[in-house]
């Protein structure tokens, strides 16, 4: 079996893969879904030796509100913790910052194909997860918590 095909098969697997994506400069890309509700990129970039597990994330319009609210100082203070959070976990990074509001951030992490094992597949699509997260609990810790109000229906629920 060539690359794509081990890595089609191994997200396949682990019902991690939700579909082929056409990419004029990829040689493959998938998108999966890692863990439940959370979609991921897995790309091997056309003529390179490696694949690229990669999570973008746009920052909720009620996260930016928070952060507008802030001090500078408060602002600045958690780009820089989120500067230094990220990079303990030896990914790569890029955040999109406009007035020292982070915007959205994308998370990549590279395997190359000498390290390429199902193990590290996986294990490189929990450390890009596990940096979202970060960014995610970092926010609500600096900012707050949003609050979700949902009211309570009890229309189809079998214990009425």
């Amino acid at each position: 079996m060539n690359i794509e095909e081990n890595v089609k098969q191994w997200l396949s697997d682990e019902d991690l893969m939700r579909e082929v994506k056409y990419d004029e400069n990829a040689d493959f890309h998938f998108i999966v879904e890692f863990p439940k509700d959370n979609i991921m990129d897995v790309v091997k970039p056309e003529g390179k030796d490696c694949i690229i597990v990669a999570c973008a994330t746009q920052v909720a319009p009620q996260h930016l509100d928070l952060m507008k609210q802030a001090d500078g100082k408060t602002r600045k203070e958690f780009l820089m913790d989120l500067n230094f959070g990220l990079n303990n976990f030896l990914v790569d990074f890029e955040l999109q910052v406009a007035q020292d509001i982070l915007q959205q951030f994308v998370i990549t992490d590279q395997i190359f194909e000498d390290g390429l094992t199902k193990n590290e597949l996986i294990r490189t699509l929990k450390r890009v997860f596990k940096s979202k997260l970060h960014c995610i609990w970092l926010i609500d810790e600096k900012f707050g918590t949003l609050q979700i109000n949902v009211t309570p229906s009890n229309e189809n629920d079998m214990f009425i």
